[in-house]
């Protein structure tokens, strides 16, 4: 009520262990999933599997809740920092290839099993562990900065959207069973329409309003409070776009990955502009430069989301899995069979890649590299095969819609249910240890590849040769 106030009482120190102990292992267990399967987000979740409801039950049930809500924050961090830290040229030069691995993860699923509500929640591809797989595999070669790794986050991303579109559906959907006056149009059509018209107003108002008011009015203004005024500006950035696609009916992660995506365009790319640095420290050092929003991020929300908020969600996507149901014989290999129908509706995305070798540049100084790359063995088929096995995980988005279906509808039998979970989970595991064992064996071969690392002027080079 109004003036009250909670009392305070000191936590019992069983809580205290308690909370002690879920947090350091799930630091040692994210440490050591990653050194023996390459995917420390396995331990993460194994360690929500026990501590949560499914197995022991040992954290509170409240403190589940507030978990999860602050993993879900991590999840949005995850995304946001993946659009802070996209290539919008290689994005942009590889849209196509994209599209038909987004489509080849959302029609081919849909098409292999019996039921709509199964097939939405296997179309997708996990964000928060395709961002992370980037992240971990930065040590050896990083991802963001490849066409392979473009092509990676924008299928992610449109896979996510027809994903939570279909997921926005399914729970409406739960009102045609319980009410007869409910317009279907509005209930298809709505997350359909708002998804559309958030990926193209988006890039349009920021090109021809948004970046060139933020230059001409602005941004010489941030290098006099540098990490500040960054910081102000990301969160009012996030809060509205996330808050935009809340309520226009689409994803709140998409709408993240956006506002990351908003904040790398805005700046001007001219050497004299305040965001044009060679480092941190000369942003932070420099009267007439401030640091990037990728700075600021490091700065400031880095320390946050990887040793508090990252593990907290994947902990909590472990809360989520219903372990004990799924142990009896008939239902493990019903849902081994399903896993090995969805990697391979994923891992089609390998043959259209290998197919669509690159083109030869030209220009006398590319042709000359080019020259000392054919002494290489090509990495057509390493690249194709951790495009697919990377889009193989289908992790919290999957869990997200299978439950709402199970929840929510009366359409989804708890036979479908556990089938579809089965499913889910070995794909999220299966998919970071390949992705693993693939960076580890080929990272650098495919970061010297024309899959691998992308300059700009070879990206604008080969934008220019397909327009010619």
């Amino acid at each position: 009520m109004a003036g009250g106030f909670l009392p305070y009482h000191e936590p019992s120190i069983v809580q205290i262990l308690i909370l002690i102990s879920f947090f350091l292992f799930l630091s040692l267990a994210e440490w050591v999933s990653a050194k023996i399967i390459r995917a420390g987000l396995i331990g993460q979740i194994a360690v929500g599997i026990i501590y949560g409801v499914p197995l022991a039950d040992i954290l509170e049930h409240n403190w589940q809740e507030t978990f999860l809500a602050l993993g879900y924050i991590g999840l949005i961090l995850i995304i946001f920092e993946g659009g802070l830290g996209a290539r919008l040229d290689l994005l942009k030069q590889n849209f196509v290839p994209s599209l038909l691995g987004a489509a080849t993860g959302v029609v081919l699923p849909i098409e292999a099993v019996e039921t709509f509500i199964i097939g939405s929640a296997l179309c997708s591809t996990s964000l928060g562990t395709t961002f992370a797989v980037i992240s971990s595999a930065s040590k050896t070669v990083d991802l963001a900065q490849t066409r392979v790794g473009s092509i990676l986050v924008s299928a992610a991303v449109i896979d996510d959207v027809v994903g939570l579109v279909f997921s926005s559906i399914i729970g409406d959907l739960g009102e045609l069973s319980h009410q007869n006056h409910v317009n279907l149009g509005w209930i298809i059509g709505r997350p359909i329409v708002a998804s559309v018209a958030m990926a193209i107003l988006t890039p349009l108002l920021t090109k021809y309003i948004f970046a060139p008011l933020f230059r001409r009015f602005i941004e010489f203004h941030f290098a006099r409070y540098d990490h500040i005024s960054n910081i102000i500006l990301m969160v009012l950035v996030l809060c509205a776009f996330i808050s935009i696609a809340a309520y226009a009916g689409t994803s709140v992660l998409f709408g993240s990955f956006l506002a990351g995506s908003f904040l790398t365009y805005i700046p001007s790319k001219r050497p004299e502009s305040p965001f044009v640095v060679m480092s941190r420290e000369q942003g932070e050092r420099e009267e007439d430069k401030s640091p990037t929003f990728v700075h600021t991020f490091e700065a400031y929300l880095m320390g946050v989301q990887a040793y508090l908020m990252e593990p907290l969600f994947f902990a909590s996507v472990g809360f989520a899995i219903p372990f004990v149901g799924l142990w009896t014989g008939k239902r493990i290999w019903r849902g081994v069979l399903y896993t090995l129908l969805m990697a391979v509706a994923k891992k089609k995305r390998r043959r259209q890649e290998e197919a669509k070798e690159p083109e030869p540049q030209t220009g006398s100084a590319t042709a000359e590299r080019r020259s000392d790359e054919t002494l290489k063995p090509s990495a057509t088929w390493q690249s194709a095969l951790l495009l697919g096995s990377a889009m193989v995980a289908r992790g919290e988005i999957g869990l997200l819609i299978i439950e709402i279906g199970y929840n929510q509808t009366d359409y989804l039998s708890e036979e479908g249910f556990i089938t579809g979970v089965w499913a889910i989970l070995l794909n999220t595991i299966i998919g970071p240890v390949v992705v693993g064992v693939l960076v580890s064996q080929y990272g650098h071969l495919i970061g010297e590849s024309d899959w691998g690392l992308q300059r700009e002027e070879d990206v604008e080079q080969r934008g220019d040769s397909h327009r010619h």
